[in-house]
């Protein structure tokens, strides 16, 4: 569990490293722009494992699990935008405020990570200027090229959740989170609860704030976007079948969607 170089600022992303965005369909025509802030896992080699075994990167301390295969079919099947984060969140949060006291974790549920404990302001900001900045720097230039072709933006920030936490069963099987926005989530609330075998949760297992959220208060709400957070249970799409099954799921509920605010004139 090497930490000779966690604070070594210099050498964060080095060659060996890549780069922190992933992107997929770029030219989409859908309205939807898709975003996935945990989809990754990496850590810089710089950092080593961060005094971590193995095993705790397989955890949702480390990224959303299966979210990032949902959010790849998704988009293809929607012919839509999607913008990825490939470094783990242990390493900087990128739905986080840069500051926050869970932007850098230094513990993760009961996990301690050694490797970011203590770590000098040039290390912090380090992580912020070469992972948190790019990917959102990136969002931004696709949401101004989106306006600047007369492109209509709906943002939809895609995430994934633990069945069980602090001891306490989870019972939704998905849930939408939302802050400002009174346009998009009631319809999505709708059509997941026309879903007849879906628990679905309204800001549940998590609310939109801006103390706590980075990419829905800034992309989505400061930019006067329509907007929704969807988090869907690990457990349902740790492996490719649910994956599939529910980013076709969704394909289909997206689909209805863009109808009704093409209707209404919103898009």
């Amino acid at each position: 569990m090497a930490l000779d170089s966690a604070g070594d600022t210099s050498l964060l992303l080095g060659s060996a490293d890549v780069p922190p965005v992933f992107e997929q369909n770029a030219t989409g025509r859908s309205p939807f722009l898709l975003t996935c802030d945990h989809y990754g896992r990496l850590i810089p080699k710089a950092l080593g494992d961060l005094g971590l075994p193995a095993a705790e990167f397989t955890r949702h301390i480390a990224w959303d699990i299966g979210i990032g295969g949902v959010a790849e079919r998704l988009a293809a099947h929607l012919d839509a935008h999607l913008v990825a984060q490939r470094y783990s969140r242990l390493v900087i949060d990128c739905n986080r405020p840069p500051g926050a006291p869970s932007s850098i974790p230094r513990v993760s549920e009961a996990t301690t990570i050694r490797g970011n404990q203590g770590l000098a302001p040039e290390a912090v900001e380090a992580r912020r200027r070469q992972i948190f900045e790019p990917y959102h720097r990136r969002i931004d230039e696709v949401i101004d090229r989106r306006r600047r072709d007369g492109a209509a933006t709906v943002l939809v920030s895609l995430h994934s959740f633990t069945p069980v936490y602090a001891g306490i069963a989870r019972p939704w099987h998905i849930g939408t989170l939302y802050h400002r926005d009174t346009r998009l989530p009631p319809l999505l609330l709708g059509l997941l609860r026309g879903e007849p075998d879906l628990v679905v949760g309204d800001n549940e297992p998590y609310a939109v704030s801006d103390e706590t959220d980075y990419t829905i208060p800034v992309h989505g709400e400061a930019r006067g976007l329509m907007n929704t957070g969807i988090e869907i249970r690990q457990d349902l799409i740790a492996d490719q079948a649910g994956q599939r099954q529910w980013a076709e799921r969704l394909a289909r509920i997206f689909a209805e969607i863009e109808a009704t605010l093409r209707a209404r004139r919103l898009i």
